[in-house]
C-alpha cells in the first residue's frame, strides 16, 4: 500500500539512520583542524571528498543498502542475524558466530558509550549561539537523554512519527548548504574522480591512514541500520537512502569541500560556516536535535538483536513489548532501555565535556 509505505519511509527517516545523519557536524572537520590535522590544500581538500564519497558508495550503498540487506534472517537483521546464515552454511561455524557474539557485545557497548557523547557534543553546539548557556551544558545534556530513553517505550513508530520529520528537515537543511557552497566553486565535484583519493595517499604516505579515521566516521551506523530492518523492513530503508540520505550527504560534504577551498581560515568549522549569520542559531538548534535523533537508533537496534538472542538461547528470557499490530519486527525491551539510559547518564556526569584538545600551532 503507497500510504502505508510512505508512512513507514518517514517514520524510518527518524529512526534508522544513526551517526551517519549528524556525521558532516565532524568528519570533514577534524581532518584539517585538530590533533591529527593535515596540511590545508586543494589536494588534501579533494582528495579526502573522494575517500568519504566512495566509502559512501562502496560501503554503506553497496555493502549495506544492496547485498547485506537481503541477509535476514526471517525478516530481522544485524550482526546475530548474519552469524546465524554463515552458521548454517559455512564449516566450523561456530568461530563465526562467536564473532558475531563479540559483534552484538561491542554494538551494546556502543549503546551506553554514542548516545551520550552524541547529545553532549549536540548540546556544546549551543555555545557558537551564546555563552550564558554554558554553566548548563551538562544538565540538559541530562534532560535531552532522559527523554531519548523513555519515548522508546511508545514503540519505534511512535518515535519514528516525531522524529521522522525533524530528520526530513535535517536532510532538506544540510542539502540546500551544500548546494549553496557547491554554486560557487562547482570544481568541487571533481571529487567525484577516485583518482583523488589515490593521490591523497601517495601524498600524504603513512599519514593518509590516519584520515581514514574520518573516512570512517562518515559511514558509520551501518549495522544499526541493518539491526533495524526487522522495525521497517528494506524497502522503506533503501527507498529513504537512495532518494533522500544520500543525496543529502553527498551534497553537504561537497559544500564543505567548496567553503574550504573558497574560505581556508573555516576550517574551525565548517559546517556552521556555510549557513548564512541569521540561520546560525536555528541551524544549531536543528543540529541538537538531529544528534538527538540519531543517538537513538542505536537503542532500536539494540531492541532486535536483544529478540534475536533470547530467541537462541543465548541471553535469559527478557519481558519484551510489540509495539505494532502490523509489523512483528516492532518491539520495546525494558531492560534493554533502562540499563544503557542509566550508564550514559553516568558517562555524561564523569566526562562533563566532548570539546577536544587545541589543534597544534602549525595549524592555528
Amino acid at each position: 500500500v503507497p500510504s502505508l509505505l510512505l508512512r513507514m519511509c518517514l517514520a524510518g527517516l527518524g529512526i534508522v539512520y544513526g551517526d551517519i545523519v549528524t556525521s558532516p557536524l565532524y568528519a570533514v572537520r577534524w581532518r584539517f583542524y585538530g590533533v591529527h590535522g593535515i596540511e590545508r590544500s586543494r589536494r588534501n581538500g579533494l582528495g579526502l571528498l573522494s575517500l568519504i564519497l566512495w566509502s559512501l558508495i562502496l560501503v554503506s550503498s553497496v555493502k549495506y543498502l544492496i547485498l547485506i540487506l537481503r541477509a535476514d534472517n526471517r525478516g530481522e537483521g544485524g550482526i546475530l542475524a548474519l552469524a546465524t546464515l554463515v552458521t548454517d552454511v559455512v564449516k566450523r561455524g561456530k568461530v563465526f558466530f562467536f564473532l558475531g557474539l563479540l559483534g552484538a557485545a561491542l554494538l551494546y557497548a556502543d549503546g551506553m558509550i554514542t548516545p551520550a557523547i552524541s547529545v553532549l557534543s549536540a548540546v556544546e553546539g549551543l555555545h557558537l549561539a551564546t555563552t550564558l548557556l554554558d554553566p548548563y551544558e551538562v544538565p540538559i545534556a541530562i534532560v535531552f537523554l532522559l527523554g531519548l530513553f523513555i519515548c522508546h517505550a511508545q514503540g519505534t513508530a511512535g518515535v519514528g512519527k516525531v522524529f521522522g520529520p525533524i530528520t526530513v528537515l535535517w536532510f532538506l537543511t544540510i542539502s540546500v548548504l551544500g548546494l549553496r557552497e557547491i554554486l560557487h566553486v562547482p570544481s568541487v565535484l571533481g571529487a567525484i574522480n577516485p583518482l583523488h583519493g589515490v593521490s591523497f595517499f601517495v601524498a600524504n604516505g603513512g599519514k593518509g591512514l590516519v584520515v581514514l579515521g574520518a573516512v570512517f566516521l562518515a559511514v558509520t551506523g551501518g549495522e544499526a541500520l541493518y539491526a533495524d530492518i526487522g522495525h521497517f523492513g528494506t524497502k522503506p530503508i533503501r527507498l529513504t537512502w537512495f532518494v533522500i540520505v544520500l543525496p543529502a550527504l553527498v551534497l553537504n560534504y561537497l559544500g564543505q569541500g567548496a567553503l574550504l577551498l573558497r574560505m581556508p581560515s573555516a576550517v574551525e568549522n565548517p559546517f556552521f560556516r556555510m549557513a548564512p549569520a541569521w540561520a546560525l542559531i536555528p541551524l544549531v538548534v536543528l543540529a541538537t536535535g538531529a544528534a538527538v535523533i540519531a543517538s537513538q537508533a542505536i537503542i532500536s537496534g539494540a531492541f532486535s538483536l536483544t529478540m534475536q538472542a533470547i530467541q537462541l538461547g543465548y541471553i535469559p528470557r527478557l519481558q519484551v513489548r510489540y509495539t505494532s499490530a502490523r509489523v512483528i519486527g516492532q518491539l520495546y525491551v525494558p531492560i534493554v532501555d533502562w540499563a544503557p539510559m542509566l550508564c550514559c547518564l553516568v558517562r555524561v556526569l564523569r566526562v562533563r565535556t566532548c570539546m577536544p584538545p587545541p589543534p597544534p600551532s602549525r595549524l592555528a
